[in-house]
């Protein structure tokens, strides 16, 4: 039987933390990608204006997280959040909103490798990463976030859970799809 092909393999990926311990540990984690990094929003709002990522793997507090994730859409580079400090419902949501693929907690961080590979695999397949995502760590969220946590905003989380997708999210990054956008779409 063949072993399915790893997303990570070769890919250029950007890693955002101002935390140098997450920095390494992320680069050795992802041994079989090109990790660059940066620990400031500056430097790496600089690289993402300068390289074409295949991933970035962003801290939301610390580096201006939010803004870089913007920044990403806008150059198409797929981006996932990772985060300890801002893990709470209004930031997954703002992720989600804002167009990320991904969200995780650095609780989590040991599983980063084995995580992308199943979230990017899916997308790549034209499937929900957030459903994957929301299966694999659902019970997590739950835990963290406490009951009834997505009653505050209901209407999102129904829909959202419909669709896995949100639209605002998934129309800022083909907004900006330089294989959608080329084509006068």
């Amino acid at each position: 039987m063949t072993q399915p092909v790893s997303f990570l393999k070769g890919k250029h990926i950007l890693a955002v933390d101002d935390e140098w311990d997450v920095i390494e540990t992320i680069q050795e984690i992802l041994d079989e990608a090109d990790v660059d990094f940066a620990q400031d929003y500056e430097s790496a709002s600089e690289k993402i204006m300068e390289t074409q990522y295949d991933l970035a793997i962003l801290d939301i507090m610390g580096v201006n997280g939010i803004q870089l994730l913007e920044e990403c859409v806008e150059r198409s580079i797929p981006a996932i959040m990772l985060t300890a400090n801002s893990m709470n419902p209004d930031s997954l949501m703002q992720s989600i909103k804002k167009g990320a693929v991904s969200y995780l907690s650095k609780e989590h961080l040991s599983e980063l490798d084995s995580l992308i590979d199943e979230l990017m695999g899916e997308q790549s397949k034209g499937k929900p990463a957030w459903k994957l995502l929301f299966e694999k760590l659902g019970n997590h969220f739950n835990q963290r976030f406490g009951k009834g946590w997505k009653n505050e905003n209901k209407e999102f989380w129904n829909e959202f859970e419909k669709t896995w997708q949100v639209s605002r999210g998934i129309q800022e990054r083909v907004l900006h799809d330089k294989n959608i956008t080329s084509k006068g779409i």
